[in-house]
């Protein structure tokens, strides 16, 4: 599999449309982290998603993934509708960025979704910050287009590039 990349441009609320189309698809997300040995980690993890495009999870602060991110903050999300059939167009989002303890809203973020939490007791508050997301949605760009795109502070997206995997 060969990957090109295309000149094509994606406007930023096509993008941003895209992006929030993809969040709502999935309440699973996997999150990757990095241990203090440098070994790869993930874990799934039930999120929700703030219009800055900010990812909350709740977590046990002494599981594997939690203190991974104490220690270096740097994580990717992955999203997408796992009942998806192979073969067929397939949809999904990445985001990269780094990660903190929940801020102020956190707790209301992840309360709008999910309408039956009530208490967060042990677990904290965890939000990936993005700085980058890449997305896939083939019904709508066509199929092995990746577009990739910087998210500002804001959740402002801007876009970087387009890259299209064809088969060699």
């Amino acid at each position: 599999m060969a990957i090109a990349r295309s000149r094509q441009r994606i406007g930023q609320a096509r993008i941003r449309s895209i992006a929030e189309d993809l969040l709502e698809a999935s309440t699973l997300c996997a999150i990757a982290t990095v241990t203090p040995r440098g070994r790869a980690h993930v874990n799934t993890a039930y999120f929700a998603w703030a219009p800055d495009l900010r990812i909350v999870w709740l977590s046990e602060p002494r599981a594997r993934h939690s203190r991974n991110v104490r220690a270096n903050g740097s994580a990717a999300v992955a999203v997408y509708d796992s009942s998806q059939t192979w073969g067929e167009a397939d949809r999904g989002i990445q985001l990269f960025g780094d990660v903190r303890a929940g801020g102020a809203d956190a707790e209301a973020v992840y309360a709008r979704r999910f309408s039956r939490y009530e208490d967060a007791g042990a677990y904290r508050f965890y939000e990936l910050v993005p700085r980058r997301l890449k997305l896939f949605d083939e019904p709508g760009l066509g199929s092995g287009i990746f577009v990739t795109a910087r998210v500002g502070r804001d959740g402002t997206v801007s876009w970087e590039r387009t890259e299209r995997y064809e088969r060699g």
